[in-house]
């Protein structure tokens, strides 16, 4: 090789060298260029990304959120010492108010403390954790396993499942009433309502308590209720015949007639009018307090002729010891069919009065409410009687209970047995009370499908809960649970007298005191 040669190649190399190091140069500023926008885009997303869970935080939290500022704010203008001092007032003097005036510290202020309290230091902390021993959660699908394939051999990977974000139900909101925590949770996509009715034992048994119920609140969010304490052990005193001395029977509002109490600590007021109520319990469950009950709730407008009622009694017992009180009385299956008729006569009368005028058959003396009282109603439909008498029996119930309730007719069946051969026309009430019974399977027969997995556990009712029971129907999706008032055998002598004595004349006074139902405070967790 020339020496021209050996030149002509270190110029190469140098003029090689020399665009090498140019390009390196350039390429390092480029990547330093782009790190640097990649580290400012980077961090500007984390930022964004932070100030948006803030954001969520604050907004979801805001009550958390004010009271964090305001203390954060007194402290800066005023110092601690003043914020101390200041909340060991407020305390006391919430102390001092539960224990002088109870009544009015619950509504005010009692349930949102408590709220507060149960929502940070129980449910949020512990309800994921009761959610995921209760399967109610929803779990990532399996991927599966992948085979990977080389020149050399197969390998079986199955990835790693993680779990993914709000698979977990979320707790948005806690209420607190005087017996019953609402709390208010979000469904996670797979989830239904239904899935919660049917843990709610599970719930129960994780939060310790009793009784536990699920109130479909949106498609997404149900509220799981836990009954603290029960406000149905003691015994529902009924109204007091001599404060309804005074009360017109104009004033009875037929579609709101006081009955008992709630499990939510409110009054029980049952449609009388415009229904038909089926109740069904075992002997000794307190059917006899579920007919009395609202009968004396409306005795000025029985006394007043606004409302007739119509006892069929084939034990001959129970109805009988008020004979008085019933405008017409049977308790032999062949009377009972002339009651029936009787009445399917004068309904026909009004449909043949009012089918081109009225929608509605307008309560008056002229056109009373007619009652009927129709006690163990299983025994004329199935079991006394020959078969042609059953027959046209519950042929007639059947005509009542499809075409009465227009026309100013209402029928209360009770039965202890709930099957469909003992009472076959038990879809035609719309209204219907279970109380204690032996059989899980009979809550469903009354209360229909579903009814226990929603909170209808009528079977677990002691026998020392004369009256208590389940209420479902028209209208409600969650079964209520209600204790009837308590009457006794000397308010319904009095009750006879009371109907049956002229507006002016005194009614004599009773053996013993009654107290009036003292309205409740407004309750949460479901219907009133």
């Amino acid at each position: 090789m020339t020496t021209a040669q050996l030149v002509l190649l270190a110029l190469g190399a140098g003029a090689g060298l020399w665009m090498l190091h140019t390009l390196g140069r350039w390429l390092t500023q480029l990547l330093e260029a782009l790190a640097a926008i990649a580290v400012v885009f980077v961090t500007l997303w984390f930022a964004v990304k932070a100030v948006w869970w803030i954001g969520r935080r604050i907004v979801r939290h805001w009550r958390t959120s004010l009271g964090t500022a305001a203390v954060a704010t007194w402290c800066y203008l005023l110092g601690w010492p003043s914020l101390l001092i200041t909340a060991a007032v407020v305390g006391a003097g919430l102390l001092g108010w539960f224990w002088l005036g109870r009544e009015s510290f619950e509504p005010w202020a009692g349930r949102h403390l408590r709220a507060w309290w149960l929502r940070w230091a129980l449910y949020a902390r512990t309800m994921p954790r009761w959610l995921r021993a209760c399967g109610l959660t929803v779990a990532d699908r399996d991927p599966g396993v992948h085979v990977q394939v080389n020149p050399f051999r197969r390998t079986a990977v199955q990835p790693k499942v993680k779990p993914g974000a709000g698979r977990t139900p979320r707790v948005v909101g806690v209420r607190s009433g005087g017996s019953w925590d609402e709390v208010r949770v979000r469904l996670v996509p797979g989830q239904t309502p239904e899935d919660f009715d049917l843990a709610a034992r599970s719930l129960a048994v994780a939060r310790g308590v009793a009784r536990c119920q699920v109130r479909e609140l949106g498609p997404d969010l149900v509220s799981i209720d836990f009954q603290r304490h029960d406000r149905l052990t003691a015994v529902v005193d009924c109204q007091p015949l001599p404060a309804l001395w005074g009360v017109a029977g104009e004033q009875v509002d037929f579609r709101r007639v006081w009955s008992g109490r709630t499990e939510y600590g409110t009054d029980w007021w049952q449609a009388i009018e415009g229904s038909h109520t089926l109740v069904a319990g075992s002997t000794g469950a307190g059917k006899n307090s579920l007919t009395w009950a609202p009968i004396i709730s409306m005795a000025p407008a029985i006394r007043d002729g606004l409302v007739r009622v119509s006892g069929i009694d084939p034990k001959g017992m129970e109805l009988a010891y008020g004979r008085r009180v019933f405008h017409r009385y049977a308790s032999t299956s062949k009377d009972a069919l002339a009651l029936l008729d009787d009445l399917i006569d004068g309904m026909t009368a009004r449909k043949e009065r009012f089918s081109t005028h009225k929608r509605v058959v307008p309560i008056s003396r002229e056109y009373p409410l007619e009652l009927i009282e129709f006690d163990e109603i299983g025994a004329l439909v199935r079991y006394v009687g020959d078969r042609k008498t059953r027959e046209a029996i519950v042929e007639r119930v059947a005509v009542l209970t499809t075409q009465g309730r227009a026309l100013g007719y209402a029928v209360r069946g009770y039965v202890q047995e709930p099957t469909k051969d003992t009472v076959p026309v038990r879809e035609l009430f719309p209204r219907r009370i279970c109380l204690r019974v032996a059989s899980k399977s009979h809550v469903s027969m009354v209360l229909g499908e579903h009814a226990y997995d929603r909170g209808a556990w009528a079977n677990r009712i002691g026998e020392h809960e004369p009256g208590v029971g389940y209420l479902f129907g028209e209208g409600i999706r969650e079964p209520l649970r209600v204790r009837s008032a308590w009457v006794p055998d000397h308010v319904i002598k009095e009750l006879e007298r009371f109907v049956t004595t002229p507006t002016g004349l005194a009614i004599p006074a009773q053996a013993g005191p009654l107290s009036l139902p003292v309205p409740a405070l407004h309750a949460l967790g479901g219907p009133t």
